[in-house]
């Protein structure tokens, strides 16, 4: 796929609208946009976000669930150079002041309401003590009401046509691996760069209808699915609330060809899927496998994990989707996509041997501009590294295998354990659909605990643990075991990462520890 000439998002949404102007650009529910109709209406509305006070440079925050409004928005705000901030719509109360106040938010743009959430009540008082940057908080109706004159109209058009692909775009919260979550700052350039380098590993192209359940406020609805739609030129398919049955009817009636996002929705879709009589035949390759007739799947580890994160704008490593990895590369992310650095280091900061475990850097066009509050010294190394935290081993043929968090990493008896790497293990014993694994210290050091969902009520950890016993290193072979039927009980954070910490915790009160291993 030829790289587009658009380096920037509003140049990109008239470029769309000349080659393609009746095609659906975002369809919901309720509503469907033209690349025409996306481009007409985002032009009004970035005049009425200028008439209102908002110009090049200014800070604009989101609230609100995935629909067509959400990327009409989204892209009013950034055509004219204005920097928008996706914000969860899970945020507590003082989760969201902390991340206004980290990103100097100045305006504001909430639903009232959604899920038990009253967000702009929330806020209260707080605006002009906790956050002082902030200066209007409107709805989207209110948004959608303001006048748009002429003279706003041409400032639009001015301030539109003076952006760079080095400019600003968003700012991206993430969590990490734990503490408050981090506003990761995002170019024009290097966003639509990324999303186009990872574009054939997730098989989109311009005839693609993807439907993808992830919030826009996350990099993987925003990136994956929002500028994956706009960059190959396709259909974005979405919705506020997945539910089976509606999300089924919903891939039915737009004849959805590829459906990207969580594999336990799709799971979940798959089992009803022939109680309610729905017809998924347009999927195609590259999509989620359970949604797929047995035909066309593949064996367990033959397809790459596509791996990212927030810093990357999204996956920066993967292998097309529709297709079988080298048998030796089988389980691993597949390999670094067009224009991003990888590379794998020891604690001593040099690079380790082929098939070593250390820490992944990245480095390239592609990587994050900043980070809100801190300064590049103390984020890359001195010669443009990002350091992860996560970590992995690289194979002969370039093929990355991860490894899990080096936070997340642990000593039992003095040998390393990885929790990927268990987790990988236990999740091959056929009663065991999920894992979750880490560290319970203890007054003689780590023991190795597991969270693991069973499919078979009469599983007992006896023989789990024999299981385990086959195909780990004594060591490594859980003490401490937790058996559920779901895992709705695992504890994640706003992002959907797990929550190790609080993990721990749940492990902790059904710590049954069996005579310990021994390395």
């Amino acid at each position: 796929m030829p790289t587009s000439p658009a380096t920037t998002l509003g140049d990109l949404v008239r470029l769309r609208a000349e080659t393609a102007p009746a095609k659906s650009m975002v369809i919901d529910p309720d509503h469907r946009l033209s690349y025409r109709e996306l481009d007409d209406s985002t032009r009004t509305l970035a005049a009425a976000l200028v008439e209102a006070g908002v110009g090049k440079g200014s800070r604009v925050g989101l609230i609100m669930p995935n629909a067509v409004r959400w990327v009409q928005i989204a892209v009013a705000v950034t055509r004219i150079g204005a920097v928008l901030v996706p914000l969860s719509t899970l945020l507590s109360p003082r989760e969201l002041i902390a991340q206004l106040d980290t990103a100097s938010v100045e305006y504001l743009v909430s639903v009232e309401e959604f899920r038990g959430h009253r967000y702009i009540d929330d806020l209260g008082e707080f605006t002009s003590t906790a956050l002082p940057a902030l200066q209007q908080v409107w709805t989207p109706e209110q948004l959608g009401a303001f006048p748009a004159p002429d003279n706003a109209r041409h400032a639009a058009d001015t301030l539109s046509d003076s952006v760079t692909a080095s400019d600003p775009m968003a700012i991206m919260f993430t969590s990490g691996s734990s503490g408050i979550p981090k506003g990761v700052v995002h170019s024009h350039g290097n966003a639509l760069a990324a999303v186009h380098s990872g574009l054939a590993a997730r098989c989109i192209d311009a005839d693609t209808r993807l439907y993808l359940p992830m919030p826009f406020f996350w990099v993987g609805g925003f990136g994956s699915g929002i500028l994956s739609a706009l960059v190959a030129g396709a259909t974005l398919v979405t919705e506020e609330i997945p539910r089976p049955e509606t999300t089924l009817r919903l891939l039915e009636r737009e004849r959805v060809t590829l459906f990207r996002g969580w594999p336990d929705q799709a799971e979940a879709l798959a089992k009803q899927a022939g109680g309610i009589g729905a017809d998924l035949s347009a999927l195609r390759p590259g999509s989620l496998e359970a949604l797929l007739p047995l035909e066309l799947r593949s064996q367990p580890g033959a397809r790459a994990k596509l791996f990212g994160m927030t810093e990357s704008f999204g996956p920066y490593c993967g292998y097309p989707a529709d297709t079988d990895m080298p048998k030796s590369a089988w389980g691993s992310c597949g390999k670094p996509f067009e224009g991003m650095e990888l590379r794998i280091v020891g604690e001593d900061g040099l690079l380790v041997p082929t098939d070593t475990i250390g820490e992944i850097q990245l480095g390239g066009p592609h990587m994050f501009r900043e980070i809100c509050g801190r300064s590049r010294d103390d984020l890359f190394t001195a010669d443009g590294f990002y350091p992860t935290g996560d970590l992995g081993r690289l194979d002969a043929d370039g093929f990355l295998f991860y490894h899990g968090r080096s936070d997340d990493m642990f000593k039992v008896s003095g040998a390393t354990v990885y929790p990927s790497e268990v987790e990988s293990a236990l999740r091959a014993i056929d009663s065991i659909e999920n894992a979750f694994v880490t560290n319970l210290p203890g007054p003689t050091g780590n023991r190795v605990a597991a969270a693991v969902v069973c499919g078979d009520p009469a599983t007992t950890t006896e023989v789990l643990r024999a299981a385990a016993r086959g195909l780990l290193s004594s060591f490594k072979v859980p003490s401490v075991w937790l058996l559920l039927d779901t895992d709705d009980t695992i504890p994640r954070g706003t992002t959907g990462k797990v929550d190790v910490r609080r993990l721990r915790e749940l492990l902790a009160t059904a710590d049954r520890p069996a005579e310990p291993a021994r390395k």
